[in-house]
């Protein structure tokens, strides 16, 4: 809702004070539409010829994340400490095997189940499930996981800000799309010189607004919500370091709740819990 309040409070600025100042708003309205196929559609072949189907999907998907932000708040974030001190807990207590039933049919696991928001996330469940299963597999060198999981989350994190690349090179394209879409307005009207002077004023204020368009469109749209995408991109990223750090301090053959409080410090501060409301969710936790 910001993002979208932030928009319409941009044009209300640009188009308010140009209509205040005396502004002729009808050539604006006249032209905008053809200014606005021409250069939207040539930024948009630019986007497809530039990527491929998949990564352009990915990135029409990406506005839905800038215009929502990010997936977790601090609920989300207790929760998952909650379930990986269940798990960290039960194999600290009955061994890496009586974890198998949880990691292994995730979907029937009732440590799951408290928490449907962590199951209808396939990534942080095949994350928490993979890497307990490999120390189930007596793979227990913590450097030699961090490293993995890390590897990881940075291959992810990659694939995730790839649309917001995408974006803003479409954004570093639009100035010029603009200029090309007014030179074509130069040219039209230059093929009616004879015309009377109000004419042709009028015919070249409309192949200037492709340059004011192009230039709008690339810091006023295009610009802002690729830096959107990437922020809520960083901050979701926080999310999967909170599973690393758990799980590697638990490796490293710390006790649960030293473990857990690790993972705490990796949450973004506006949604990280306080240690008092994290021990009270713990407090929860019960082991079968």
């Amino acid at each position: 809702m910001l993002t979208i309040g932030g928009l319409v409070f941009l044009l209300a600025c640009v188009f308010g004070t140009f209509i205040a100042s005396g502004g002729n708003i009808g050539v604006l309205v006249e032209a905008l539409p053809f200014e606005f196929v021409s250069i939207g559609g040539a930024a948009t072949a630019t986007l497809v010829m530039a990527n491929s189907m998949h990564d352009v999907k990915h990135t029409l998907s990406a506005f839905g994340k800038a215009m929502k932000g990010a997936a977790f708040a601090k609920t989300d974030y207790v929760d998952l400490l909650s379930l990986l001190f269940f798990f960290t807990k039960l194999a600290a207590s009955k061994g890496p095997m009586a974890l198998e039933a949880h990691i292994e049919r995730p979907e029937e696991s009732k440590a799951f189940q408290k928490y449907p928001k962590i199951t209808g996330n396939h990534h942080a469940i095949a994350m928490i499930c993979d890497y307990l299963r490999m120390v189930g597999m007596n793979a227990d060198d913590p450097y030699q996981i961090e490293d993995v999981m890390a590897r990881e989350i940075k291959k992810t994190m990659a694939e995730e800000l790839h649309s917001a690349h995408a974006l803003q090179t479409v954004a570093d394209s639009l100035p010029a799309l603009g200029i090309v879409a007014a030179v074509l307005g130069v040219i039209k009207t230059m093929s009616h010189i004879n015309d009377p002077p109000a004419v042709l004023g009028q015919m070249i204020g409309g192949a200037l607004v492709g340059t004011f368009l192009g230039v709008l469109l690339s810091y006023g749209l295009a610009a802002p919500i690729a830096a959107r995408i990437k922020g809520v991109v960083e901050e979701e990223s926080k999310y999967y370091e909170v599973i690393r750090a758990v799980l590697i301090a638990h490796l490293h053959g710390n006790a649960p709740q030293i473990s857990v409080e690790t993972g705490r410090k990796m949450v973004p501060n506006q949604h990280m819990p306080s240690f008092q409301e994290l021990e009270e969710a713990l407090q929860k936790v019960q082991i079968n």
